[in-house]
């Protein structure tokens, strides 16, 4: 079966889905984005995903492209017909096409395209665990919008590719960790504290990181918003990344150093498991 794509009203095959040229998230990066996990035909996390994605369309002043409720039958629609059970659905809003030229156009209406795909079917338990290494954060100053303009990223992550990395966890100008290329960085101390960078302009609002905050307090684990270096992060007793894609993923090693045991350990693994839970009793069917 041939993958089918949404284009601004249509539903086309995904080898011939296109937009115009001159496009702004094409030229300009002048787009937004979300991605939203599909696990045993349920969206995970729809509506806060959808919540951000009206933060990041407001603070770059680009329009809805469709309502909301409009929007999400499209999303489930797409899922739907690509038969995707297990999966993620990636979904970009631009401002629109307009004559290449730095300032807003005023006529232009924002375009939309979304796409779906299957990935294996995710599990509560956490595998042997990643290695990630660290690199200069080289990202704009309002990284908590989710534009499409991740070239600082895409270097890190491919940086974390040719040292036999899973990813690259970014550090500030004063040595401290900001996040992630396409996740949340946390640590856990040696008394069992969760500790995670404060939002703010220099990281994005992870869904999923909102969610494992949630409950990591239903089980009662103290959590600290604060930053942390490299080298704490080697001392930690264990170390986690959270995203759409990657729910609570293990860091085993960073840098080359093991971090605790060289393990994961008993916090990642019970919050993976408890983040499962959580939103299979909320997220809808398709």
């Amino acid at each position: 079966m041939s993958r089918i794509a949404y284009v601004n009203g249509r539903y086309v095959p995904h080898g011939s889905a296109r937009v115009h040229i001159e496009d702004r998230g094409y030229q300009f990066a002048d787009a937004v984005y979300e991605v939203i996990g599909i696990a045993d035909g349920r969206f995970l996390d729809e509506d806060p995903h959808l919540d951000r994605l009206a933060r990041s369309l407001e603070e770059l002043r680009i329009a809805w492209p469709i309502e909301r409720r409009a929007l999400k039958f499209v999303l489930h629609e797409v899922a739907r017909r690509n038969l995707v059970r297990h999966g993620l659905v990636y979904f970009q809003v631009s401002r629109g096409v307009a004559r290449r030229d730095y300032g807003f156009p005023k006529n232009a209406k924002p375009a939309l395209v979304v796409t779906c795909k299957h990935t294996a079917p995710p599990s509560p338990e956490t595998g042997p665990g990643v290695a990630v290494i660290s690199t200069p954060d080289l990202r704009w100053k309002r990284v908590d919008i989710k534009t499409t303009g991740l070239l600082g990223g895409a270097l890190g992550k491919q940086k974390a590719r040719e040292n036999g990395a899973f990813e690259a966890w970014q550090v500030d100008e004063k040595g401290f960790v900001t996040e992630g290329t396409s996740s949340n960085a946390w640590i856990v101390t040696a008394e069992g504290e969760l500790v995670t960078r404060p939002l703010g302009n220099d990281i994005l609002a992870g869904v999923t990181r909102g969610t494992v905050a949630k409950v990591a307090a239903t089980l009662q684990l103290k959590l600290t918003e604060r930053p942390f270096t490299i080298a704490e992060a080697q001392r930690a007793r264990e170390a986690f990344m959270t995203s759409a894609t990657s729910f609570v993923t293990p860091i085993v090693r960073i840098d080359g150093k093991a971090v605790g045991e060289g393990k994961p350990g008993d916090t990642a693994r019970r919050l993976r498991a408890e983040y499962f839970r959580a939103v299979s009793e909320t997220a809808p069917f398709l």
